[in-house]
């Protein structure tokens, strides 16, 4: 077989398996949510293409300068199987003033209020509105592993170095 068929097979192939297997309802997953206030707004993204979930203030929240807070989204959610939900921070809000997230990770069984944690590294008073956008929902998937303790594990060239060991 001349080099021009097997091109043109791997070039069918490759569509096929785009069509049948990486297609939006093959490869799209529902985010159940739930309303547990009612001023809570229900995450939506920037634009279609937008990895992240935007959550929502339910209360209006002061942070001092170099302080944090809880801030209330109102809702619950449903993370989808083999999944766990990421609370990231926004850029523009951690450009414009100094704001971070912390404590991010919404296992897959939790059912509680989603709550974000909110950090002021800037030297001036936060302002968080009730309506106001404070991180993002990444949802990620995940492989489950199991635990074995061991005696040894195995050796790296790299081994016990951190914390900057391979350059800035």
């Amino acid at each position: 077989m001349n080099f021009y068929y097997v091109n043109q097979i791997n070039t069918l192939y490759k569509h096929y398996l785009n069509e049948h297997f990486t297609s939006k309802e093959n490869n799209e997953e529902t985010l159940f949510i739930k309303k547990l206030h009612k001023d809570a707004i229900i995450p939506t993204r920037g634009t279609e293409q937008s990895v992240g979930f935007d959550l929502y203030s339910i209360d209006d929240n002061i942070i001092y300068p170099h302080d944090r807070c809880l801030i209330s989204t109102g809702i619950a959610v449903q993370i989808p199987h083999f999944c766990y939900g990421r609370v990231a921070p926004r850029s523009s809000l951690a450009i414009k003033y100094g704001i971070d997230i912390g404590g991010g990770v919404i296992d897959e069984d939790y059912r509680g209020e989603i709550k974000v944690i909110v950090f002021n590294h800037s030297n001036t008073i936060y302002r968080c509105k009730k309506g106001d956008r404070v991180a993002q929902l990444i949802i990620e998937k995940i492989k489950q592993c199991k635990i074995e303790e061991v005696k040894e594990i195995s050796e790296t060239i790299r081994g016990e170095k951190g914390f900057g060991s391979t350059g800035k």
